[in-house]
């Protein structure tokens, strides 16, 4: 019977050897793809590539641009509402001063 740490190096082996393989084929790919080829073994590749980061026991980096774009578009919400919020209420105290002007006067006219 095999011990388990050879059991786990056979493994990451034949995952090394078969990451070799797909890297190998997707270059291979990308040489000679159409442009919806093209993309396709980019797409390849790119995941290769991440596999063998993984393999190689590297964390991916943090999305820096989604989060960036993410933060913006919740400034941007914020502020719609806030400005909506304020227009909303701006209609409101018109509203409430008119109808006082209205009571004061048909008060006075009495």
């Amino acid at each position: 019977m095999f011990s388990t740490s050879s059991k786990a190096e056979r493994t990451a082996e034949e995952a090394w050897e078969y990451l070799s393989s797909a890297m190998s084929s997707a270059g291979e790919a990308a040489s000679v793809a159409t442009d919806r080829g093209h993309d396709l073994a980019d797409e390849a590749w790119r995941r290769a590539v991440a596999a063998a980061d993984a393999l190689a026991g590297r964390r991916p980096g943090r999305p820096w641009g989604l989060l960036a774009l993410t933060a913006l578009a919740g400034v941007a919400a914020g502020w719609a509402a806030a400005a909506y919020a304020r227009r909303a209420l701006a209609r409101q105290a018109a509203q409430e001063e008119q109808e006082l002007a209205e009571t004061a006067t048909i008060v006075a006219g009495h």
